[in-house]
């Protein structure tokens, strides 16, 4: 039996790269290239490249595409095991090998992170291991200990969803080896963060909206249980309200769950779809929504408009993070400085591992990029109850 489609794909790009068909730095094929080229649908060439991204073969770059990486990094990721012991003395025949734990990535968020990270190893002739998560904890548990194993000289976590953190963490602090985290800070955890100042970005979103006019805006959020990112974002939408002097009407909220890494699935979606057409249905007032990621905004315009509801004539939309798709559409949003944050994490780790002190939180400031998914806030939503 053949093997599948995308495996096809991801054997034949790797022999490419191999056999010097495509050379450091060159674009390979995209998604759509790769879909038209083997009669495939997007979804299956996505993933034969995800696997090349995982196997350190290429860097994929938001909006600009996917390029051949430096084969040594693939070199690193087989080095042999050296222990635990081993991880402070250089991993690669003295060069540092960082370990990077992530729930996933895409071109919303996360590439820019790796790719940042990446281009850090590459300015300070070191390796980058990546291994994914999901955002199931156990997951995570098991990465930490196999990047342990390999003989990481540091580590670079991008922690799962919600309250849980798993006891590989505090093993971590507690031998006081170099790591950091990414996008969000562990309550309790004595342990340096890289993140976007969510609190910040959040609000000034809420206040553009604002600015056009809209006075019930709701948000739309996964759960936020020890989600220190969601939490902060909430925390900027409420500062927001207490400015501007008004009152933060609960019953606008809405929790979705079908973004969460353990729950992307269409049918997920599909209900979310539901949920939000039937609090539209029952908040005719809301004139604007302030979704907290890019997918939680395409489910917002995907209920708008099969309930009939023009994206921005009736309805406007703000979220964190757009990428550039190609669509013709984009939406008004706050772009994380991504690349600057996996840089920074990288070069922290390596200074944690030289004995350096390092910042115990860095938050970078979130840029507001006005897009097609705002307008004024109409006269027939204002006229609402």
């Amino acid at each position: 039996m053949s093997s599948p489609m995308y495996e096809q794909i991801y054997d034949k790009l790797r022999e490419e790269i191999r056999s010097g068909h495509y050379r450091i730095g060159d674009r390979v094929p995209s998604e759509k290239e790769l879909a038209d080229a083997y009669g495939v649908s997007r979804i299956t060439s996505k993933k034969a490249l995800e696997l090349l991204a995982e196997g350190g073969l290429i860097v994929r770059r938001p909006g600009r595409g996917s390029f051949v990486a430096d084969p040594a990094a693939l070199a690193a990721a087989a080095a042999p095991s050296q222990g635990r012991g081993a991880a402070r003395g250089g991993g690669s025949g003295g060069r540092p090998m960082i370990g990077l734990v992530m729930t996933d990535f895409s071109d919303s968020y996360g590439t820019g992170l790796v790719y940042g990270m990446e281009e850090a190893s590459r300015k300070h002739e070191a390796f980058l291991v990546l291994r994914r998560s999901f955002g199931i904890p156990s997951y995570e548990e098991e990465a930490i200990k196999s990047m342990l194993e390999q003989g990481v000289d540091g580590l670079i976590i991008f922690p799962a969803q919600g309250e849980y953190f798993n006891a590989e963490i505090l093993k971590l602090v507690i031998d006081k080896f170099p790591f950091v985290l990414v996008d969000r800070h562990l309550k309790g955890i004595s342990a340096g963060s890289i993140s976007t100042d969510n609190a910040a970005g959040a609000k000034r979103g809420t206040e553009y909206l604002f600015e056009l006019g809209h006075k019930h805006v709701a948000i739309l959020t996964p759960p936020p249980t020890d989600t220190t990112a969601v939490e902060d974002r909430i925390e900027g939408y409420v500062e927001a309200h207490a400015e501007k002097g008004i009152v933060v009407d609960r019953e606008l909220w809405l929790s979705v769950t079908s973004t969460l890494p353990t729950a992307y699935t269409e049918e997920n979606k599909a209900k979310d779809i539901e949920k939000i057409k039937q609090h539209l249905r029952e908040h005719p007032q809301i004139s604007a929504f302030f979704a907290m990621e890019y997918n939680i905004a395409l489910l917002a315009r995907e209920a708008a408009r099969q309930i009939g509801l023009e994206v921005p004539g009736d309805l406007s939309i703000v979220c964190f993070d757009c990428p550039d798709n190609g669509s013709g559409f984009s939406f008004t949003h706050l772009r994380q400085n991504q690349e600057e944050m996996g840089r920074v994490a990288f070069e922290n780790v390596l200074q944690l591992r030289e004995g350096k002190t390092v910042p115990n939180k860095i938050a970078l400031e979130a840029e507001l990029i006005l897009g097609d998914s705002t307008a004024v806030v109409s006269p027939t939503r204002i006229a609402q109850p």
